[in-house]
């Protein structure tokens, strides 16, 4: 269909990819951990969202664009890193925050709110705003579209929402699972900062790691 062939390879290729840990995993799971297993699905949906910008964006031929211009990626790529940064050093200076029956809108005392709206921005950005994610659907999709194909941008487009769906669940089992986790462990305010901590310095990590990327 819309010179879509060996479907059932590019399902299971796509599941194992998804499975491996990266900025987006590690983003759910300290949601997850901190405030809950709802902060983590809406960190997924986030993070979904976002994939959905990188499947339009190569289908239609924009990401060609970070692909031949290395202004361009590095523009998106230094944006990106800035704003991994940015989450690295607020997960540094924040607080403990609760991982009880109340994870969003309520708190415990001294404990800043966070928003839903707030993490599904926060999870759309990080995705958005890497560079790699676009590039990785402009390589790794057309392997699976004929070259002869009347409708390539259709079937790329299909393509990526299959992917994208098989993701978003993958991230809503890994945010369930955390947040189940977290409540269970019921982690002391003094073991949350620690992971705070931990999560700042792989953001701040990764945001170097992203910045000095080559193309």
């Amino acid at each position: 269909m819309f010179g879509i062939h060996d479907l059932s390879l590019f399902i299971l290729s796509g599941l194992l990819l998804n499975v491996l840990p990266g900025p987006d995993s590690l983003f759910i799971v300290s949601r997850s951990l901190a405030h809950g297993w709802r902060a983590g699905c809406v960190a997924a949906l986030g993070i979904g969202s976002g994939v959905i910008v990188h499947v339009l964006a190569a289908a239609f031929g924009l990401s060609a664009l970070l692909a031949t211009s290395a202004t361009a990626f590095t523009v998106i790529k230094m944006a990106g890193a800035a704003y991994l940064l940015y989450l690295g050093v607020m997960a540094l200076r924040s607080r403990a925050a609760a991982t009880d029956s109340q994870p969003l809108v309520a708190n415990q005392a001294g404990v800043p709110a966070v928003s839903l709206s707030r993490l599904f921005v926060q999870g759309w950005l990080t995705n958005v705003l890497n560079p790699k994610v676009a590039l990785f659907f402009l390589a790794f999709v057309p392997q699976f579209i004929d070259p002869a194909s009347a409708h390539k941008a259709l079937a790329f487009v299909l393509l990526g929402m299959i992917f994208n769906l098989n993701g978003t669940l993958w991230c809503l089992l890994l945010a369930l699972g955390s947040g189940l986790l977290g409540r269970k462990v019921r982690l002391a305010q003094s073991w949350v900062q620690r992971l705070n901590r931990l999560v700042g310095v792989l953001f701040v990590g990764l945001g170097v790691r992203l910045a000095l990327s080559a193309r």
